[in-house]
């Protein structure tokens, strides 16, 4: 699990994009327990690694446990990154697995960053407030994609992978080489076997066509 941790990479990085221009993506993941926040900064940070990009996150925040809400800062760059913590205003991605929980974290988004989350509510409380407002609330941001990623885990046969999807929802906010998602995902569920590699790989291309097709309209 990444905790407060400061990852120095492993080698420099070769994508010559990098070495042309300052790469730093500040990302803000938001949801509740048991929705796979977690693995969703395990890929991005192992990925970030493997792109020999320095990647610094915060603690998790919250209950862990089913049903709680959970956030977390990660901050990755191509130079030593000083602070865990995104300021006010500044977060490049908002990505939250839950539609509620991403409206906690908009003033943090900056003017053009974007904010991609889950349609699909989870009614942990009993004052839930209408999907429909929710809804609502985001398209007010000008930079948005709401996707039922369950919908899609569950197409593709693997409902526990919804939280990969929103990752490739995420992608193409995300300055970083798509294929090291791809070898960080191998890396992480490799060791439960060929099937649940593919059938997340295939979540996290599912999720990035998705976004791909809405801001291409």
């Amino acid at each position: 699990m990444l905790n407060r941790k400061d990852f120095e990479p492993k080698q420099k990085a070769k994508n010559k994009t990098y070495k042309q221009k300052h790469m730093k993506t500040d990302i803000i993941l938001s949801g509740v327990g048991g929705q796979g926040i977690l693995s969703i900064a395990a890929t991005i940070g192992t990925a970030a690694m493997q792109d020999g990009l320095y990647i610094k996150q915060s603690e998790v925040h919250g209950m862990s446990q089913r049903g709680g809400d959970v956030s977390s800062n990660l901050r990755i760059s191509d130079k030593p990154v000083a602070s865990d913590l995104i300021p006010e205003g500044k977060a490049d991605v908002i990505l939250s697995v839950e539609p509620m929980e991403a409206l906690r974290f908009i003033h943090y988004l900056k003017p053009d960053g974007w904010l991609i989350t889950n349609s699909k509510p989870f009614k942990n409380i009993p004052n839930y407030p209408d999907t429909e407002k929710i809804y609502a609330e985001i398209k007010k941001i000008k930079n948005h994609i709401i996707i039922d990623a369950d919908e899609i885990a569950k197409q593709l046969k693997s409902l526990r992978s919804s939280n990969i999807v929103m990752l490739g929802a995420a992608s193409p906010f995300i300055e970083m080489n798509f294929e090291s998602f791809k070898t960080a995902l191998k890396t992480i569920f490799g060791r439960k076997g060929e099937d649940v590699v593919a059938k997340n790989i295939a979540a996290l291309e599912r999720g990035r066509e998705f976004t791909l097709s809405v801001i291409k309209k």
